[in-house]
Protein backbone atom coordinates (compact mmCIF):
# COMPACT_ATOMS: atom_id res chain seq x y z
CA UNK A 1 0.00 0.00 0.00
CA UNK A 2 2.96 2.50 0.91
CA UNK A 3 4.82 1.54 -2.27
CA UNK A 4 1.56 1.89 -4.53
CA UNK A 5 0.86 5.18 -2.37
CA UNK A 6 4.79 6.73 -3.25
CA UNK A 7 4.18 5.42 -7.21
CA UNK A 8 6.02 2.35 -7.39
CA UNK A 9 3.82 1.16 -9.51
CA UNK A 10 -0.25 1.40 -9.96
CA UNK A 11 -3.17 -0.59 -8.02
CA UNK A 12 -6.08 1.89 -7.33
CA UNK A 13 -7.77 -1.14 -5.31
CA UNK A 14 -5.11 -1.54 -2.57
CA UNK A 15 -6.60 1.19 -0.83
CA UNK A 16 -10.13 -0.34 -0.18
CA UNK A 17 -8.12 -3.39 1.30
CA UNK A 18 -5.45 -1.78 3.15
CA UNK A 19 -5.04 1.34 5.15
CA UNK A 20 -2.07 3.60 4.55
CA UNK A 21 0.47 3.27 7.52
CA UNK A 22 0.78 6.50 9.14
CA UNK A 23 4.65 6.68 10.03
CA UNK A 24 7.25 6.30 7.48
CA UNK A 25 10.03 3.36 7.42
CA UNK A 26 13.64 3.63 7.71
CA UNK A 27 15.21 4.29 4.20
CA UNK A 28 16.66 0.91 3.73
CA UNK A 29 13.80 -0.55 4.74
CA UNK A 30 11.66 1.80 2.09
CA UNK A 31 13.75 1.21 -0.67
CA UNK A 32 15.23 -2.03 -0.66
CA UNK A 33 11.79 -3.79 0.52
CA UNK A 34 9.70 -1.90 -1.46
CA UNK A 35 12.10 -2.22 -4.64
CA UNK A 36 12.12 -6.17 -3.96
CA UNK A 37 7.72 -5.74 -3.87
CA UNK A 38 8.42 -3.62 -7.12
CA UNK A 39 10.88 -6.49 -8.40
CA UNK A 40 7.90 -9.24 -7.48
CA UNK A 41 5.25 -7.75 -8.73
CA UNK A 42 6.55 -6.83 -12.13
CA UNK A 43 8.10 -10.53 -12.02
CA UNK A 44 5.18 -12.22 -11.43
CA UNK A 45 3.12 -10.13 -13.42
CA UNK A 46 5.49 -11.20 -16.71
CA UNK A 47 5.34 -14.76 -15.95
CA UNK A 48 1.53 -14.36 -15.70
CA UNK A 49 0.86 -12.23 -19.08
CA UNK A 50 2.70 -14.70 -20.79
CA UNK A 51 0.73 -17.45 -19.48
CA UNK A 52 -2.51 -15.36 -20.23
CA UNK A 53 -0.96 -14.54 -24.13
CA UNK A 54 -0.53 -18.25 -24.92
CA UNK A 55 -3.90 -19.40 -23.79
CA UNK A 56 -5.48 -16.52 -25.07
CA UNK A 57 -7.04 -16.12 -21.31
CA UNK A 58 -8.74 -19.51 -22.44
CA UNK A 59 -7.39 -20.53 -18.88
CA UNK A 60 -7.57 -20.43 -15.27
CA UNK A 61 -5.90 -19.23 -12.11
CA UNK A 62 -5.91 -20.50 -8.86
CA UNK A 63 -3.96 -17.61 -6.34
CA UNK A 64 -3.27 -19.83 -3.56
CA UNK A 65 -3.14 -17.82 -0.24
CA UNK A 66 -4.25 -14.77 -2.02
CA UNK A 67 -4.99 -12.76 1.21
CA UNK A 68 -5.82 -8.98 -0.09
CA UNK A 69 -4.14 -9.02 -3.15
CA UNK A 70 -5.94 -7.05 -5.88
CA UNK A 71 -4.88 -8.92 -9.22
CA UNK A 72 -8.46 -10.25 -10.52
CA UNK A 73 -9.27 -6.41 -10.66
CA UNK A 74 -6.45 -5.03 -12.10
CA UNK A 75 -6.97 -8.07 -15.30
CA UNK A 76 -10.51 -6.86 -15.41
CA UNK A 77 -9.59 -3.44 -15.98
CA UNK A 78 -6.90 -4.78 -18.55
CA UNK A 79 -9.24 -7.00 -20.78
CA UNK A 80 -7.01 -9.88 -19.54
CA UNK A 81 -9.83 -12.16 -17.46
CA UNK A 82 -9.34 -15.70 -17.36
CA UNK A 83 -12.44 -17.75 -17.81
CA UNK A 84 -12.62 -18.35 -13.67
CA UNK A 85 -10.40 -16.80 -11.32
CA UNK A 86 -9.96 -18.68 -7.67
CA UNK A 87 -8.61 -17.16 -4.61
CA UNK A 88 -7.94 -19.22 -1.53
CA UNK A 89 -7.05 -18.40 1.71
CA UNK A 90 -7.84 -19.10 5.96
CA UNK A 91 -11.46 -18.31 6.50
CA UNK A 92 -10.74 -15.64 8.58
CA UNK A 93 -9.00 -13.79 6.01
CA UNK A 94 -11.66 -14.47 3.55
CA UNK A 95 -14.42 -13.66 5.90
CA UNK A 96 -12.41 -10.15 6.16
CA UNK A 97 -12.07 -9.83 2.24
CA UNK A 98 -15.50 -10.78 1.54
CA UNK A 99 -16.71 -7.76 3.89
CA UNK A 100 -14.73 -5.38 1.95
CA UNK A 101 -16.04 -6.51 -1.40
CA UNK A 102 -19.34 -6.50 -0.02
CA UNK A 103 -19.47 -2.81 1.25
CA UNK A 104 -17.36 -1.37 -1.18
CA UNK A 105 -18.78 -0.44 -4.81
CA UNK A 106 -15.15 -0.53 -6.79
CA UNK A 107 -14.71 -3.86 -5.60
CA UNK A 108 -18.16 -4.99 -6.24
CA UNK A 109 -19.32 -3.79 -9.30
CA UNK A 110 -16.63 -5.05 -11.53
CA UNK A 111 -17.63 -8.70 -9.74
CA UNK A 112 -21.70 -8.37 -10.82
CA UNK A 113 -20.38 -6.74 -14.27
CA UNK A 114 -18.13 -9.79 -15.63
CA UNK A 115 -20.97 -12.21 -13.84
CA UNK A 116 -23.47 -14.04 -16.01
CA UNK A 117 -25.99 -16.77 -15.57
CA UNK A 118 -27.52 -17.73 -12.31
CA UNK A 119 -27.39 -15.37 -8.99
CA UNK A 120 -24.28 -15.06 -7.34
CA UNK A 121 -23.19 -17.15 -4.53
CA UNK A 122 -22.56 -15.11 -1.27
CA UNK A 123 -21.73 -16.31 2.29
CA UNK A 124 -19.24 -15.01 4.87
CA UNK A 125 -16.70 -17.44 4.49
CA UNK A 126 -17.25 -17.75 0.23
CA UNK A 127 -18.14 -16.12 -2.94
CA UNK A 128 -18.69 -17.34 -6.06
CA UNK A 129 -19.58 -15.72 -9.53
CA UNK A 130 -19.00 -16.82 -12.80
CA UNK A 131 -15.85 -15.33 -13.34
CA UNK A 132 -14.68 -15.14 -9.60
CA UNK A 133 -14.45 -17.37 -6.45
CA UNK A 134 -12.84 -16.78 -3.29
CA UNK A 135 -12.52 -19.17 -0.97
CA UNK A 136 -11.98 -20.16 2.61
CA UNK A 137 -9.68 -23.27 3.00
CA UNK A 138 -6.40 -24.49 4.72
CA UNK A 139 -3.71 -25.17 2.06
CA UNK A 140 -2.36 -27.44 4.50
CA UNK A 141 -4.97 -30.40 3.26
CA UNK A 142 -5.50 -30.36 -0.33
CA UNK A 143 -7.60 -32.68 -1.15
CA UNK A 144 -10.40 -31.22 0.75
CA UNK A 145 -9.07 -27.80 -0.97
CA UNK A 146 -9.91 -29.99 -4.32
CA UNK A 147 -12.66 -30.12 -3.64
CA UNK A 148 -14.41 -27.00 -2.54
CA UNK A 149 -12.63 -25.68 -6.10
CA UNK A 150 -14.76 -27.97 -7.50
CA UNK A 151 -17.74 -26.82 -5.72
CA UNK A 152 -16.52 -23.79 -7.71
CA UNK A 153 -16.89 -25.43 -11.00
CA UNK A 154 -12.44 -25.88 -11.15
CA UNK A 155 -12.25 -27.42 -14.94
CA UNK A 156 -9.81 -29.68 -14.23
CA UNK A 157 -8.96 -29.61 -18.20
CA UNK A 158 -8.61 -25.73 -18.38
CA UNK A 159 -4.75 -25.05 -18.65
CA UNK A 160 -4.71 -23.87 -15.16
CA UNK A 161 -1.91 -20.93 -14.01
CA UNK A 162 -1.18 -21.69 -9.59
CA UNK A 163 0.72 -18.57 -7.61
CA UNK A 164 1.89 -19.32 -4.20
CA UNK A 165 3.71 -15.73 -2.71
CA UNK A 166 5.28 -16.28 0.44
CA UNK A 167 2.88 -19.13 0.81
CA UNK A 168 4.78 -22.26 0.96
CA UNK A 169 7.53 -21.35 3.84
CA UNK A 170 5.08 -21.08 6.43
CA UNK A 171 4.06 -25.32 5.52
CA UNK A 172 6.55 -28.24 6.50
CA UNK A 173 8.37 -29.20 3.24
CA UNK A 174 5.93 -32.11 3.27
CA UNK A 175 3.03 -29.82 3.14
CA UNK A 176 3.91 -28.00 0.40
CA UNK A 177 5.53 -30.93 -1.38
CA UNK A 178 1.99 -32.82 -0.90
CA UNK A 179 0.18 -29.40 -2.91
CA UNK A 180 2.82 -29.52 -5.60
CA UNK A 181 1.79 -33.18 -6.06
CA UNK A 182 -1.59 -32.70 -6.00
CA UNK A 183 -1.31 -29.66 -8.53
CA UNK A 184 1.33 -31.68 -10.55
CA UNK A 185 -1.31 -34.36 -10.53
CA UNK A 186 -4.17 -33.06 -10.89
CA UNK A 187 -3.86 -30.21 -14.11
CA UNK A 188 -2.59 -32.01 -17.62
CA UNK A 189 -1.66 -28.44 -18.66
CA UNK A 190 -0.68 -26.28 -15.73
CA UNK A 191 1.84 -23.51 -14.33
CA UNK A 192 3.06 -23.22 -10.69
CA UNK A 193 4.54 -19.68 -9.81
CA UNK A 194 6.35 -19.71 -6.50
CA UNK A 195 7.86 -16.56 -4.76
CA UNK A 196 9.96 -16.58 -1.75
CA UNK A 197 12.93 -17.16 0.36
CA UNK A 198 15.87 -18.34 -1.16
CA UNK A 199 19.67 -18.35 0.36
CA UNK A 200 18.62 -18.60 3.80
CA UNK A 201 21.60 -20.55 5.50
CA UNK A 202 24.13 -17.63 5.07
CA UNK A 203 24.68 -14.85 7.89
CA UNK A 204 21.71 -12.47 6.03
CA UNK A 205 19.24 -15.50 5.43
CA UNK A 206 19.45 -16.54 9.45
CA UNK A 207 19.37 -13.24 10.63
CA UNK A 208 15.80 -12.57 8.81
CA UNK A 209 15.00 -15.73 10.23
CA UNK A 210 15.41 -14.47 13.66
CA UNK A 211 13.42 -11.49 13.40
CA UNK A 212 10.75 -12.72 12.38
CA UNK A 213 10.53 -15.26 15.39
CA UNK A 214 10.84 -12.52 17.27
CA UNK A 215 7.33 -11.42 15.89
CA UNK A 216 6.68 -14.80 16.39
CA UNK A 217 6.80 -15.96 12.87
CA UNK A 218 8.00 -19.52 12.41
CA UNK A 219 8.85 -20.15 8.34
CA UNK A 220 8.35 -24.34 8.77
CA UNK A 221 9.56 -24.60 5.30
CA UNK A 222 12.74 -22.62 5.72
CA UNK A 223 15.07 -25.69 4.88
CA UNK A 224 13.67 -26.03 1.24
CA UNK A 225 14.97 -21.79 0.80
CA UNK A 226 18.52 -23.12 1.14
CA UNK A 227 19.52 -22.28 -2.50
CA UNK A 228 18.09 -21.81 -6.02
CA UNK A 229 18.69 -25.47 -6.67
CA UNK A 230 16.46 -26.72 -3.60
CA UNK A 231 14.24 -24.70 -4.91
CA UNK A 232 14.21 -26.54 -8.59
CA UNK A 233 14.31 -29.72 -7.25
CA UNK A 234 10.93 -29.80 -5.11
CA UNK A 235 8.90 -28.78 -8.02
CA UNK A 236 10.99 -31.76 -10.42
CA UNK A 237 10.92 -34.31 -7.59
CA UNK A 238 6.90 -33.31 -7.43
CA UNK A 239 5.56 -33.86 -10.75
CA UNK A 240 6.84 -30.71 -12.72
CA UNK A 241 8.41 -31.60 -15.99
CA UNK A 242 10.40 -28.04 -15.76
CA UNK A 243 11.52 -25.62 -13.02
CA UNK A 244 13.52 -22.70 -12.97
CA UNK A 245 14.34 -20.25 -9.97
CA UNK A 246 16.23 -16.98 -10.20
CA UNK A 247 16.85 -14.52 -7.24
CA UNK A 248 15.39 -11.15 -7.60
CA UNK A 249 18.83 -9.44 -8.21
CA UNK A 250 18.44 -10.94 -11.55
CA UNK A 251 14.66 -10.44 -11.98
CA UNK A 252 15.20 -6.60 -11.04
CA UNK A 253 18.08 -6.57 -13.89
CA UNK A 254 15.55 -8.08 -16.48
CA UNK A 255 12.67 -5.19 -15.97
CA UNK A 256 12.49 -2.40 -18.33
CA UNK A 257 15.63 0.10 -17.14
CA UNK A 258 13.49 2.94 -17.73
CA UNK A 259 11.33 2.09 -15.43
CA UNK A 260 13.70 1.14 -12.49
CA UNK A 261 15.26 4.42 -13.36
CA UNK A 262 12.51 6.42 -12.26
CA UNK A 263 11.98 3.87 -9.28
CA UNK A 264 15.21 4.36 -8.02
CA UNK A 265 14.81 8.11 -8.07
CA UNK A 266 11.75 7.70 -5.81
CA UNK A 267 14.07 6.52 -2.51
CA UNK A 268 17.54 7.73 -2.25
CA UNK A 269 19.40 5.07 -0.69
CA UNK A 270 22.99 4.68 -0.48
CA UNK A 271 23.04 1.14 1.01
CA UNK A 272 23.41 -0.86 -1.99
CA UNK A 273 25.23 -3.58 -0.94
CA UNK A 274 21.95 -4.23 1.88
CA UNK A 275 19.79 -3.71 -0.72
CA UNK A 276 21.64 -6.49 -3.08
CA UNK A 277 21.79 -9.29 0.16
CA UNK A 278 18.11 -8.44 0.24
CA UNK A 279 17.29 -9.25 -3.37
CA UNK A 280 19.61 -11.93 -3.00
CA UNK A 281 17.25 -13.52 -0.61
CA UNK A 282 14.17 -13.69 -2.41
CA UNK A 283 13.53 -15.90 -5.16
CA UNK A 284 10.51 -16.06 -8.21
CA UNK A 285 10.12 -19.79 -9.51
CA UNK A 286 8.55 -21.36 -11.41
CA UNK A 287 7.36 -24.98 -13.49
CA UNK A 288 5.08 -26.17 -15.67
CA UNK A 289 3.44 -29.55 -17.13
CA UNK A 290 2.76 -29.35 -20.50
CA UNK A 291 0.24 -32.48 -22.31
CA UNK A 292 -0.30 -30.60 -25.33
CA UNK A 293 2.73 -28.77 -26.01
CA UNK A 294 1.50 -25.40 -25.46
Amino acid sequence: RFAVSVGYWKDPYIQYFVRQAKERKAPEINRGKLACYYARVHGVSHLLKAFLKKTECNCQIVNLGAGMDTLFWRLKDENLLPKKYFEVDFPMIVARKIHNIKSKPPLSKPIMESHSGESLLIDSHSLDSSRYSIIGGDLRFSSDLEEKLKKHNLDIQLPTLLIAECVLVYMTPQQSANLLKWASSTFPMAMFINYEQVNMTDRFGQIMIENLQRRQCNLAGVEVCRSLDSQRERLLLNGWETAHAIDMMKVYSFLPQADVKRIEGLEFLDEKELFEQLMQHYCICWASKDSSNL
